[in-house]
């Protein structure tokens, strides 16, 4: 391809978010301290991941590329936990929770759809009824999750899930779920919807621009369908720099996206680091041999975005 190649097309493979817990207490039996994570639906309708937060030990997020060799996530199986909630007085005990349609939410009454790792991991990658809190946290109210991030248990009302969880707290922030349906989704203003891991995690997260990083905290702002949305910055403090190795699209530093090895020189990962760059400005890309690729095809970039472009070596 021509060195004006557009990189919007790499989102047709798995892009993964997945939660980490730095204090452990993990899903399931995964010893690394990780839960959770989430796979985004993309302008060419496949789908990518994402990983909610980080370890010290290095990189758990959003896959961007096919990087992540949990980028795939099912229907189907059990929480693989054998502790009892707290706030909802419900056993999570090896029970699927009764499968259920995270659009639709069609549980029966006083239970919510809610994405967890039934594969007791740090991706979300499956969808179950759980008990809705008797006294549910509001949008953009904090809230508490039971055991970790990826439960599927929180105290947020119908509709509405934890996010951003703290691993060492379980605080987090309640946050809407879209409506209507993949086809024809819906956000309120200021937010689009983040159609992640394989349509298991439906979210209205704030929209942002990469070339700012203006969400808040520590967030990132990576790339979701034809808009750019505020995501956890799962890279951990020892990696996400450029030319780092990286898993998970959220796995690089603010300013920087994941890529396959191919677009950064020496990568010796699937994947690395790389900063995002606007493409009106002189290249100032790092590696000597990278040049700022438009991130969107000439006249289909979305208002805001026209000079979005990432650092890579032409292909």
């Amino acid at each position: 391809m021509d060195s004006k190649q557009v990189f919007s097309c790499l989102l047709g493979a798995t892009l993964t978010l997945s939660w980490a817990a730095c204090a452990g207490g993990g899903g399931g039996d995964d010893e690394s301290g990780t839960t959770g994570g989430v796979t985004a639906t993309t302008s060419s309708g496949e789908t990518d991941s994402v990983s909610g937060s980080s370890t010290s030990d290095g990189p758990t997020g959003i896959s961007g590329t096919d990087t992540s060799e949990s980028g795939t996530t099912g229907t189907t199986g059990t929480s693989g936990t054998d502790t009892d909630c707290s706030f909802l007085e419900c056993d999570t005990g090896g029970d699927d929770g009764g499968l259920c349609d995270v659009w639709a939410q069609d549980c029966p009454d006083g239970e919510k759809c809610m994405p967890y790792a039934a594969d007791g991991g740090s991706a979300w990658d499956a969808n179950k009824c759980t008990p809705i809190d008797p006294a549910p946290d509001s949008v953009g109210s904090e809230c508490t999750v039971e055991i970790n991030g990826v439960s599927g248990i929180d105290s947020c009302g119908p509709r509405s899930m934890c996010w951003d969880v703290d691993p060492e707290t379980n605080i987090g922030i309640c946050v809407a779920m879209c409506e209507g349906s993949m086809e024809s989704a819906t956000c309120q203003a200021g937010t689009s919807c983040a159609i992640l891991n394989d349509g298991v995690l439906i979210l209205c997260l704030p929209n942002c621009d990469p070339l700012v990083q203006d969400c808040a905290g520590d967030d990132t702002c990576l790339p979701s369908d034809e808009s750019f949305i505020c995501v956890l910055d799962a890279s951990g403090p020892e990696v996400g720099a450029y030319g780092d190795p990286c898993e998970y699209a959220n796995g690089c530093d603010p300013g920087l996206y994941c890529l396959p090895p191919e677009y950064i020189a020496d990568c010796p990962a699937a994947g690395c680091c790389t900063p995002w760059c606007d493409i009106e400005a002189p290249n100032d890309c790092p590696g000597g041999t990278q040049e700022c690729i438009p991130w969107f095809e000439e006249g289909t970039a979305p208002p805001g975005y026209e000079t979005v472009g990432i650092c890579g070596i032409p292909q």
